[in-house]
């Protein structure tokens, strides 16, 4: 394959007319073995993002897979050049993973601006690697591809499947009612996790990893693969081919993400039954592509859309069997037969959506159901707002028959509840108190958790999740109404209202409710409201903001003082304005 244009990597090692600088660059690549013939052959520099380490076991598979994705490339016609990138692995990371996703993002920029670098295989996996690095892939406007690490296989305990994550907070309830130890909760978890990979369940991995295929970022069924399954190399290899074609193609971001490939993703994540943390990211995505996502669209191109994947927490399976089913584009396949879904956008194949998933059908219809017989009808999302937010969002897939009879199925009032407000000062005042008897927590209380987003936290903590006291766990109470101005694992089988902006820190109305005020939440109406006077809520604000923690490091700080509300993505908004920035070559060095 021949050059159609000249590479960027060319104003590195093919700057004759500064061959001072040609040959500084080309002297110290040639250590390890590149030949000067390779570098100055206009063939392009690919690089391969490398997000996979010792502190990234979800992605870790990438660790093996880039000799792979290599392969691939030298046999396209490419040279290959992997990187690493700031870990982020949302297990560990203290005080939250959702530090690192903006940190992550600013260090790919620079890299894939200020280096020789023509195309870029980003290697995903873990929650906020995929966002992380499509961000950054837009801001600097390169050729770039997506490849997921692939889920583990599935988990099984007991003779039953456990999904990663899932299994942890199902345990943790039955834990706190009795009918389990420690030790079955840990040996329940361990088995949830039996191989390389991210979780392998509907979680934000799993998640994330199909909002990289719908927005056409990957290749065809890349996101579902198991991580050891022999068909994740070999989607490797083609995708480290296909990134050459790519640059040779100048096939970037900004021909391939548009406002209806957006679009298309608010509505697969429905059908999905995906995670609530794809709000923030794919909103995040959208604006460093210079588009904007509104709270509307998730109404609009979400709520109505049926649940077709039978997948943990909203459903039974796990990975495997998705990936068996046929994966992300046998859901997509269902999607655009019933007309949902802006079809004809472009994709890294160099053709539509349409075109990739033409003929791939399902035929797991138990895993995989058809769009008139789905699981559940009306399972995308629920926008709220009202005085306690201007925003907040609710995952109906997990709804359960149970929770609507209790609290949504009142005579004459359906899908309206009113309850008792139980306020906590981050998860340390929720762990500390839930248990209080004090507080007289019953089956029509409200569980609220503020101090938990972007500037509380710092960075917006998964922790809007809260179970019931354990008194209640004992009665069968599996779950009560939450509301947060934090996050909750997409893992999660809890029908929480969260990501609520703006958030307490920021002066948002959970800073003004106190315990035992009245909360009235209407799905009909889309409303969440505390049943407060105007002149209380005045009043109570001569009191303050509730406190937060000081910031820690550098880091923190400077991410309180850039970054955006969860509706808008938790973006540092100084950034938005660098878009296609690879079109300009840095300056010489020396």
């Amino acid at each position: 394959m021949t050059a159609k244009r000249r590479f960027r990597s060319q104003d590195w090692f093919d700057a004759r007319d500064h061959i001072d600088m040609m040959a500084l660059y080309l002297e110290r690549f040639m250590n390890y073995g590149l030949t000067p013939k390779e570098l100055t052959s206009g063939k392009p520099i690919i690089g391969i993002a490398q997000s996979g380490s010792d502190l990234t076991p979800c992605n870790r598979i990438h660790v093996d897979l880039a000799a792979r994705v290599k392969e691939g490339i030298r046999d396209a016609g490419g040279i290959p050049m992997e990187f690493p990138t700031h870990p982020i692995f949302e297990n560990c990371r203290r005080p939250t993973a959702a530090l690192d996703r903006n940190l992550a993002y600013l260090g790919l920029v620079e890299i894939l601006h200020g280096y020789p670098i023509d195309a870029v295989v980003l290697t995903t996996g873990c929650d906020k690697t995929t966002p992380a690095a499509v961000m950054a892939a837009s801001t600097v406007d390169i050729p770039a591809i997506v490849l997921s690490g692939g889920p583990m296989l599935d988990g099984w305990f007991e003779d039953e499947l456990v999904g990663s994550g899932t299994v942890i907070w199902k345990s943790r309830r039955r834990l706190a009612a009795g009918q389990i130890t420690e030790q079955e909760f840990l040996d329940a978890a361990a088995a949830s996790a039996p191989s390389p990979g991210h979780c392998n369940s509907m979680g934000t991995a799993s998640t994330m990893n199909a909002v990289a295929e719908v927005l056409g970022l990957s290749l065809p069924g890349c996101s579902a693969i198991p991580a050891p399954y022999r068909e994740r190399g070999q989607m490797a290899y083609e995708t480290g081919r296909r990134a050459v074609e790519m640059a040779y193609d100048d096939l970037r971001p900004s021909k391939i993400l548009t406002r209806e490939s957006f679009l298309n993703a608010i509505t697969a994540i429905a059908a999905l039954g995906g995670s609530t943390n794809a709000q923030p990211h794919l909103t995040a995505m959208a604006r460093h592509a210079g588009l904007e996502l509104h709270a509307q669209d998730w109404t609009k191109y979400g709520h109505d859309i049926p649940l077709l994947l039978n997948m943990q927490p909203a459903g039974k399976y796990l990975g495997e069997r998705f990936h068996r089913a046929g994966g992300v584009p046998a859901v997509l396949h269902e999607l655009i037969e019933a007309g949902k879904l802006h079809a004809d956008t472009m994709t890294v194949t160099g053709r539509s959506l349409r075109e990739n998933v033409r003929g791939r059908a399902s035929r797991d219809r138990e895993m995989i159901t058809t769009y008139d017989k789905p699981l559940r009808e009306r399972a995308g999302f629920v926008v709220l707002s009202g005085n306690l937010f201007d925003f907040a969002i609710l995952k109906a897939s997990v709804i359960t028959e149970d929770f609507q009879r209790r609290y949504l199925s009142a005579s004459g009032h359906d899908n309206v509840f009113e309850g008792r407000a139980i306020v906590f000062d981050g998860s340390d005042d929720y762990r500390a108190r839930i248990n209080d008897p004090a507080l007289a927590i019953d089956e029509r209380s409200v569980l609220v958790i503020r101090g938990a987003g972007p500037l509380g936290w710092p960075g917006s903590a998964e922790v809007v999740n809260m179970q019931p006291p354990d008194a209640l766990l004992k009665r069968g109470i599996a779950s009560l109404p939450t509301i947060g101005d934090g996050r909750q694992s997409g893992t999660s089988d809890s029908p929480s209202i969260l990501n609520a902006s703006p958030e307490s820190a920021a002066g948002g109305g959970l800073a003004w409710l106190r315990t035992g005020d009245i909360i009235r939440i209407d799905l009909n109406q889309a409303r969440c409201d505390m049943l407060v006077s105007d002149e209380e809520i005045a009043r109570r604000k001569q009191d303050g903001i509730p406190p937060v923690p000081e910031s820690a490091t550098p880091w923190q700080e400077l991410y309180r003082a850039t970054v955006s509300q969860l509706d808008q993505g938790g973006v540092m908004e100084m950034a938005l304005k660098y878009r296609q920035v690879a079109n300009k070559t840095p300056r010489h060095n020396h």
